[in-house]
């Protein structure tokens, strides 16, 4: 009878070391549950400091943004009148150079062209 108390003492050791193997999963669980929200925590302190620095770098270097953002359009808005001012004094001599180059077509055949044409339809000259 023994060795029948032996297996059951065995056995029960293996459920008791499979309870406390299933608490440390699960409180290993719960701690990384709470890291993860310390962390999320710390990032958001952090992500509002560095918010609030570049907000006041902002204002200290240029106000709320409206004054960049209006001398921007402004420099915007003289780039387009000087390519508008190149438009209207290029355009008609892109239009010159467009038509003279349509309009000098060479008539005259290349010799190689009119042998092998020759050549091609068996006309020998």
């Amino acid at each position: 009878m023994s060795s029948g108390t032996g297996i059951q003492e065995l056995m029960a050791a293996e459920t008791r070391a499979s309870q406390i193997v299933a608490e440390a999963r699960a409180a290993r669980g719960d701690r990384m549950k709470q890291a993860k929200v310390d962390a999320q925590s710390l990032i958001d302190v952090y992500k509002g400091e560095k918010q609030e620095e570049f907000n006041s770098r902002v204002l200290a270097a240029g106000g709320t943004g409206g004054s960049a953002s209006a001398k921007l359009q402004a420099e915007t808005n003289n780039n387009i009148q000087a390519m508008q001012g190149q438009f209207q004094s290029n355009s008609q001599k892109a239009t010159d150079v467009l038509l003279s180059k349509c309009c000098e077509v060479s008539l005259e055949v290349p010799t190689a062209r009119v042998r092998a044409t020759q050549k091609a339809y068996g006309v020998a000259k």
